[in-house]
């Protein structure tokens, strides 16, 4: 296995990501050629569940009209989630990664939960954000994050490759932050920038833990740090879409689901407002 190279997450050991095949027309996995790239700039071990989402069995309903074609797409789906796993197994041969790959054919539910289970065994996973997050993407970094006790990168459309150079730490003063930042150290002592991000107007910034206040510790880390404070504009989504651009940053640190999600379902949140269209990887910790 190729030593870490300078400048790269030093400490990881195991990487985990999760693909689940849904339907025969659907769009390539960012999250693989992540992982992968990751896993060799860590020297770490990469594990793939490469997961089919299977009809036959998943509902009652479902069965009593089968007439053999809900077996025959099931087939289908499974041949597609090994050949992605194929398809991985070499590249990571041919870049020098050692490389697990499972092909689990599971219903709705299972799939999900083989995936939070395997997350323990991990010290992160790696799953895709679509754009318009579907139901199994999101179903799966939530049920990750709630049942792992494991961070989650979730990696949009075209974001193939690890980047680490320049990271925002979206700092709200809640345990979730501070959860998400000690979690991503190996990537914050990594990164050439650094910058620790409030969004809220004066009075919610000064009675929160202030970001001022959580440098010193990062600092203390070996992190090359700066605090930024900034007022809202449009929504604290829009406000850290923003900032992301504007710093340049490769990837935003940040706290998942300070509030429930039922809350978060209902009424909208920063952490869903971010997967569902965020120009960079997330790393979320709760």
């Amino acid at each position: 296995m190729s030593q870490p190279v300078p400048s790269a997450p030093v400490g990881l050991r195991d990487v985990l990501v999760g693909v689940a095949v849904e339907n025969e027309g659907g769009t390539a996995s960012s999250a693989v050629g992540y992982g992968l790239t990751l896993a060799k700039a860590a020297g770490a071990h990469l594990t793939l569940q490469s997961a089919s989402w299977r009809l036959a069995g998943d509902d009652r309903w479902i069965s009593r009209f089968d007439d053999g074609s809900v077996a025959e797409i099931d087939r289908r789906l499974d041949a597609l989630a090994r050949a992605v796993a194929e398809r991985a197994a070499v590249d990571a041969r041919l870049a020098g990664v050692v490389c697990t790959t499972e092909t689990p054919s599971l219903p709705y539910p299972a799939v999900i939960r083989r995936l939070a289970q395997q997350a323990r065994l991990h010290d992160l996973t790696v799953l895709d954000a679509e754009i318009w997050t579907c139901d199994l993407d999101r179903e799966a970094i939530e049920s990750t994050l709630f049942e792992s006790g494991r961070p989650v990168i979730a990696v949009p459309p075209g974001q193939a490759a690890f980047a680490g150079r320049r990271i925002i730490v979206a700092w709200d003063g809640s345990a979730q932050a501070a959860r998400a930042a000690n979690d991503a150290l190996p990537f914050l002592r990594a990164a050439e920038a650094v910058e620790i991000v409030s969004v809220g107007d004066a009075a919610e910034i000064r009675d929160a833990v202030p970001g001022a206040e959580f440098a010193p510790h990062l600092a203390r880390h070996g992190v090359n740090v700066v605090v930024n404070d900034l007022p809202v504009s449009g929504s604290v989504g829009d406000t850290l879409r923003s900032q992301t651009g504007l710093f340049r940053a490769d990837m935003v640190v940040m706290g998942a689901y300070r509030h429930s999600r039922a809350r978060q379902f209902f009424f909208g949140g920063v952490t869903r407002s971010l997967l569902r269209s965020c120009p960079v990887p997330l790393f979320l910790s709760r």
